[in-house]
């Protein structure tokens, strides 16, 4: 490999899509660093892991230097995201300014809105009308005009909705295969019966790569190797001839926490709500047209996201059941069977309460002497009278503490 090839690659985000990402680059030979905003632990033996707020100019000129080619795959918590992408995206863009890196983003599908199942190809024209929609067209369309006037090269790959190892908050992520694996209950949003396509999270992380690879493909908008589109429904029928069990679907007709999806998160996303009422078709032909690179098949896509999250669950029973007992899940809960909430035995008995009763706080005989217990004095310095004065000057031993501060 060249020197050129060997070049350094800084994946910013080190989420699935970035830790897959990091993975394929250093497969591929390149140097590569791994960048979020504590020093990463999930990267790969070879990976460079560095600790950088990519939001802040100081931290995203550190985080691209040496770089000769940037990955932007950083994602912040649902509800802050019209807040705060825009500061990462000032702050990468000012900072591949400085550097020279040419710059690989990972987008969304949002720009384009409600296509009312018109079939999404790079030319679909972008009609957002949500707040988060409007946002990554905003950015979008800086990051074109930024080319186009030659502050910065720059590409964008779109994906689908994530599947695949490693994937947890995703439509198709922890709100299905732990139930599916279990027995629990399956989340489906929306009308399951429409087609909607998934992105193999491996096949983001290969065509960002390819992106990566190939400068002529800069100054444009392009589509991340897909599958073709089949209905939710018919992705659950092959997940349980992978499980070998009936998937029990619970289907949210609209917005309303469930799972892993909190109140917070789904009233964020009910705007966003439209892409489970109508078709949600990606079609990635370009791509591979372009650059000979066809995504995966979604039945091996399958195979490896079941293969990944069975393992997943037995490490998590076995480090459980060594130590402790597993709590019954809440209602819903169920359906996100990856994080194992474990407590300590207990038994509760009349002289051992149940460890969610509170505390009863033992009252203080020595309030004169006890520092954390001792009331206010009056503005004359007098004490108030209390019992505990009374039953303090009674003979017997002198406690060195209060009882109720220990």
């Amino acid at each position: 490999m060249s020197a050129a090839e060997r070049s350094l690659h800084a994946v910013l985000g080190a989420g699935p899509a970035g830790t897959t990402l990091a993975g394929e680059l250093a497969r591929r030979g390149h140097a590569v660093r791994l960048v979020s905003r504590s020093v990463p632990d999930s990267a790969a033996e070879g990976i460079e892991r560095f600790a950088a707020d990519v939001s802040a100019p100081e931290g995203a000129l550190a985080a691209v230097q040496g770089a000769a080619v940037v990955y932007h795959c950083v994602n912040v918590d649902y509800h802050r995201q019209v807040e705060v992408m825009p500061r990462v995206q000032q702050a990468v863009l000012a900072a591949v300014e400085t550097t020279g890196a040419r710059l690989v983003v990972l987008d969304t599908l949002y720009p384009y809105g409600p296509t009312h199942g018109e079939v999404m190809t790079e030319e679909t024209p972008w009609r957002a009308t949500s707040r988060k929609g409007r946002m990554r067209a905003e950015l979008d369309e800086r990051y074109l005009a930024a080319h186009r006037a030659g502050r910065a090269r720059v590409v964008l790959g779109r994906s689908a909705d994530f599947v695949g190892p490693g994937v947890l908050n995703s439509t198709l992520g922890g709100a299905v295969f732990p139930g599916a694996l279990t027995g629990g209950e399956v989340l489906g949003m929306g009308d399951i019966d429409l087609p909607h396509s998934y992105t193999d999270i491996r096949d983001v992380a290969t065509g960002l790569a390819t992106l990566g690879a190939h400068p002529e493909g800069d100054g444009r908008v392009w589509h991340l190797p897909t599958a073709p589109t089949v209905t939710t429904r018919e992705i659950y029928s092959m997940i349980e001839e992978r499980v070998g069990r009936p998937v029990r679907s619970v289907i949210l007709a609209e917005p309303r926490p469930f799972g892993p999806f909190d109140a917070t998160f789904m009233d964020e996303y009910a705007e966003m709500f439209y892409q489970h009422t109508e078709p949600q078709i990606v079609d990635s032909g370009a791509f591979a047209h372009t650059f000979g690179v066809h995504p995966t098949p979604l039945e091996a896509t399958l195979d490896a996201t079941v293969d990944w999250y069975r393992t997943l669950l037995a490490g998590a029973r076995s480090c459980a059941g060594r130590t402790h007992a597993r709590r019954r899940p809440a209602p819903g809960a169920s359906a996100f069977g990856v994080r194992v909430v474990v407590r300590k035995r207990w038994a509760a008995s009349p002289t051992r309460p149940s460890p969610t009763a509170p505390r009863r706080r033992r009252r203080c005989r020595t309030p004169r002497r006890c520092a954390s217990c001792r009331p206010s004095e009056t503005p004359g310095g007098t004490w108030p009278a209390r019992r505990t004065d009374r039953r303090a000057s009674r003979p017997g031993p002198r406690r060195r503490s209060c009882p109720a501060s220990a």
